[in-house]
């Protein structure tokens, strides 16, 4: 049986995913996520891949969607919010520690392949993929085929200033990377929370902060218009720059089914055109999706090495 692994290293917990060659899952677990420690990280990942395989009987290819890119200036990674990844060998240690060649991807670009594959946007020929969770981030597909660029940045859309920003939101929360008031820091599921919490002094998670605007919360709901008003914000200099087909949204704030009636709504009066016909979806593979990215971005790497 001919299988590919794909392993998902989010902020909270590690997927893996097994495809079979025509896209059929075979297996799908998950594991919570070590914090603040490379080796166990390591080990975790190591350990799903491998009890994935002895569960099946058989060995595959893997691909891997991190936070943060592999530096083609150093080999190592970057930028990811999972701090204590940046400045390691992940890829090599991976590589390592499994004894086959592998895959590693943004997480972000994962989903744009894995949606602009077999997902919301097959068939389009130029997509751009979010992801709403613990951090934010974008990935580029074209023509079905992800574009990382010779810096490893493509898409990094999350680490750019909010645009066109209101009063109280200069110079915005401070951001990992150093700077303040990225994208991220407003749209994560953190940022949601804290813009609750800023305007309430309520400490409230997003899901409950979703559930309180559903039952009439004024609070709430404010919070949620905020939100969707600075995603179209972001979003619109996304369709200024690159005018995609698509934007397909991923991560647990993408859940959240009035984003998709109410940010394109918005974002008409940001896009320098007068007609905008770029389209807002869900990923079709939900939870799923960046991890067959990863699983398909595994087994495209594998067989060029054969």
């Amino acid at each position: 049986m001919t299988i590919a692994l794909g392993v998902d290293l989010g902020g909270t917990k590690i997927e893996i995913i097994a495809l079979d060659e025509s896209g059929e899952v075979l297996l799908r677990r998950r594991r919570p996520s070590p914090r603040e420690s490379y080796q166990a990280t390591l080990e975790a990942i190591t350990g799903i891949v491998l009890d994935a395989e002895t569960e099946l009987g058989a060995c595959g290819s893997v691909g891997f969607g991190t936070p943060g890119a592999i530096s083609p200036a150093t080999g190592l990674l970057k930028n990811s919010n999972a701090t204590w990844l940046n400045g390691r060998p992940l890829h090599e240690d991976l590589a390592r520690a499994l004894d086959r060649p592998i895959a590693i991807a943004n997480d972000a670009d994962c989903l744009a392949l894995s949606e602009a594959t077999d997902g919301a946007a097959a068939r389009a020929s130029n997509v751009f993929a979010v992801i709403l969770g613990t951090g934010v981030g974008g990935g580029l597909a074209i023509h079905g085929r992800v574009v990382a660029g010779p810096n490893a940045i493509a898409g990094e859309w999350g680490h750019n200033p909010l645009p066109w920003p209101a009063a109280g939101e200069q110079p915005g929360p401070p951001c990992y990377c150093g700077l303040c008031g990225c994208i991220e820091t407003w749209l994560c599921g953190p940022g949601l929370a804290r813009d609750f919490r800023t305007h309430t002094a309520i400490e409230r998670d997003p899901p409950a902060i979703v559930a309180s605007a559903a039952a009439g919360d004024p609070n709430a709901e404010a919070a949620l218009q905020r939100y969707e008003n600075r995603l179209a914000r972001a979003l619109a200099t996304i369709i200024n720059l690159l005018d995609p087909e698509v934007v397909v949204l991923g991560g647990g704030l993408s859940r959240l089914e009035r984003l998709y009636a109410n940010v394109p709504r918005i974002w008409d009066r940001y896009v320098f055109s007068d007609v905008v016909r770029t389209r807002l979806l869900p990923a079709i593979h939900g939870d799923s999706s960046g991890v067959r990215g990863a699983a398909w971005l595994g087994r495209t790497a594998a067989r060029r090495v054969a």
